[in-house]
């Protein structure tokens, strides 16, 4: 199968974050298994999502992962001109959803499986694809406990986000936080007799806005755009008429955190506050809904030196936005992103790929293998 037959299949699978995924695991793992490659399921404890990992060449011996998500967001924005789970070829673009984000990177893993298991390997490399990355990276965490069991350490990891196959060595941290206020409703021509939920809500907003304000300031990392963390509200839902007093309100928070800055840290003066609501006689519920890890790899570094070869290009020093990059920095594994499409395209009706971007994902993964039989 060409890298566009296999593209072809994988986008008419609607694996849409926080879904069951079985039928994209099940897809991927036939081609994998029907090329002889040893394939492992790793149910997470939704019940009804995996991870799947497999190997090629000796497992216990330190070689190289190629991750990727099998998640696509929601495709319900009314601007498609065709079926988003259906590729279309348009010239050299091919539109579907997931097509940059990131079914194109596993297409082009699983294309090169002939090349890469044409000779023994000396240096293993490993598939590592998660489910429900678009919800805040929730179904890496339940694959990086198994990897002890599953490989010796690798010497790196290529996350596989649309990068214009140029390499990306830092990135952003994030945290999120859904925070819902209650109080006591009523008629809004006696609001002495209940407690007004959205009023209440203000006090956590307003911190909001100040930590907002207070972040510009530093600390600051010139790499990042912007160079500094950032905090914001991103939706906020209370309310059922005007003339009646609001006894629920929910706000969603998120945080951005340059490298060396815990995310979560930078939502406490908001959790603070609204704690504090409940001696005013609210119930208040936080509930952190997201988090993982900035990532951060030297210039220098072995894998870092290792995709400039395999590009042709000097990676670049860092983007704001967040990947499971961190998550395996922070288990000690090396790791870098580097993988076909542009995330402009990402998220947005008419997402597509390039077929020149696909056959060069692919070319490079089999470049990899040849460097893995020396």
């Amino acid at each position: 199968m060409t890298v566009i037959d296999i593209l072809k299949d994988l986008i008419a699978i609607p694996s849409v974050v926080g879904t069951p995924n079985d039928a994209i695991v099940d897809g991927i793992r036939g081609v994998l298994e029907g090329a002889g490659v040893r394939v492992r399921v790793l149910p997470g404890p939704e019940g009804d999502r995996f991870n799947l990992f497999a190997t090629i060449g000796p497992a216990m011996v330190p070689g190289y992962v190629l991750s990727g998500h099998m998640d696509v967001v929601p495709a319900s924005e009314p601007d498609w001109t065709s079926d988003p789970f259906q590729l279309r070829a348009d010239g050299n673009r091919l539109y579907g959803r997931g097509t940059s984000d990131m079914k194109g990177f596993i297409a082009a893993a699983l294309a090169a499986l002939p090349a890469l298991t044409a000779a023994p390997l000396a240096r293993p490399i490993h598939f590592a694809f998660t489910y429900d990355e678009e919800a805040g990276c929730q179904g890496a965490p339940h694959l990086l406990p198994h990897l002890p069991d599953l490989c010796a350490p690798p010497l790196g990891v290529i996350v596989g986000e649309p990068s214009g196959l140029r390499a990306i060595r830092a990135h952003k941290g994030k945290a999120a936080a859904r925070l819902t206020v209650r109080g006591r409703s009523g008629h809004s021509s006696r609001p002495d007799q209940g407690l007004n939920a959205i009023h209440a809500m203000a006090d956590a907003l307003t911190a909001a806005v100040t930590q907002a304000g207070r972040l510009t300031q530093g600390p600051l990392d010139s790499v990042f755009e912007p160079p500094y963390s950032s905090l914001q509200v991103g939706t906020i839902q209370g309310g059922l008429a005007v003339n009646i007093i609001p006894d629920a309100c929910t706000a969603e928070f998120e945080a951005r955190a340059i490298a060396g800055v815990d995310p979560t840290t930078l939502l406490e003066p908001v959790r603070e506050a609204a704690v504090r609501l409940e001696e005013r006689g609210f119930a208040v519920d936080w509930t952190q809904t997201s988090t993982y890890p900035a990532l951060f790899l030297a210039a220098r570094s072995p894998l870092a030196r290792l995709l400039e070869e395999l590009t042709g290009q000097e990676p670049l020093a860092a983007v704001s936005y967040g990947t499971e990059a961190g998550l395996y920095q922070t288990a000690g594994i090396d790791a870098i992103i580097c993988g076909p499409g542009d995330i402009a395209r990402a998220h947005r009706p008419n997402e597509h790929i390039l077929v020149e971007e696909l056959n060069a994902c692919q070319s490079m993964i089999e470049a990899l293998g040849q460097r893995c039989r020396l």
